[in-house]
């Protein structure tokens, strides 16, 4: 299912996010690959890998945007009809023990399904809204915006060094005009200021997500616990390997790092089990 949510500061910072990705690539394809390797095998190959991973990092951030996170659907009924036991066609309702009732949607959730006020649904194992991606990062797209947030480091990193890498080749090489000097080192300055603030944003979040997945905690869950100090979520002491396939997908680790779908069928529909 694809969903897009109509919120300001999502628009903001999906454009923010495509133009310093698109601005960086600029400036590595345009005043460095070109002024440092000009007609060399290797400028060539720099363009392609620093290009293949902005291509992940899109595809990744399109999957995380508009990817089901794991909405919990609407039932037919409301409240008022399942505390008679009684559904809209006069069958049985029978919640699972371990379920809880959501007050704004007024109806039977899942166990770790939290809602959300900004998308107004509730979400299945939701860790937290994220503007950057305009979406929750719930069950069912954490993977992906796990990935974004990789491909986004690995791109900080790759465009550092290339710019560290094309400084020590300008000190062997002062024949560049001065106003081609100049400019290229305005960019570079930029791209390494923007490199650096995302880089290092990405990173923390990113650990905050492998400490989530470590712990099976998401992060409302981490939030909830520590202002209630009693965790009603029982922990299980899963391998580390197991839990990393619960978000990535029971598959080889290797397609991990690649923007696949998430093998969900050993996820139950939510609303199917409501019905006896």
């Amino acid at each position: 299912m694809v969903v897009f949510r109509s919120d300001p500061c999502g628009f903001f910072c999906i454009l923010m996010t495509y133009g310093a990705v698109l601005y960086a690539d600029y400036v590595v394809v345009r005043w460095i690959v070109f002024q440092i390797f000009p007609g060399s095998i290797w400028g060539s190959v720099h363009v392609v890998l620093f290009n293949t991973i902005i291509f992940l990092l899109f595809i990744s951030h399109a999957r995380a945007v508009f990817s089901d996170p794991g909405i919990v659907p609407l039932p037919k009924h409301r409240l008022n009809l399942a505390e008679d036991g009684l559904d809209e066609n006069g069958g049985s309702i029978k919640p699972r023990e371990d379920w809880t009732i959501c007050t704004r949607c007024e109806m039977y959730r899942p166990p770790r399904a939290h809602h959300c006020r900004i998308c107004k649904q509730c979400i299945r194992k939701m860790d937290h809204h994220c503007p950057w991606i305009n979406n929750c990062v719930g069950e069912w797209n954490q993977k992906f915006f796990i990935q974004f947030l990789m491909y986004v480091g690995l791109l900080s990193v790759y465009a550092v060094c290339l710019v560290a890498y094309s400084w020590y080749a300008e000190c062997k090489n002062c024949s560049k005009e001065l106003m081609v000097r100049q400019s290229r080192i305005l960019h570079s300055v930029l791209l390494v200021m923007e490199s650096l603030l995302f880089g290092m944003f990405v990173i923390a979040i990113a650990c905050d997500q492998f400490d989530a997945i470590f712990t099976d905690e998401t992060l409302v869950e981490q939030v909830k616990n520590r202002n209630t100090q009693d965790s009603t979520h029982t922990k299980h002491s899963k391998p580390k390997i197991k839990l990393l396939a619960e978000v990535f997908g029971r598959t080889h680790p290797l397609l991990w790092l690649f923007p696949c779908s998430v093998h969900k069928s050993h996820l139950v529909h939510p609303i199917q089990d409501l019905h006896v």
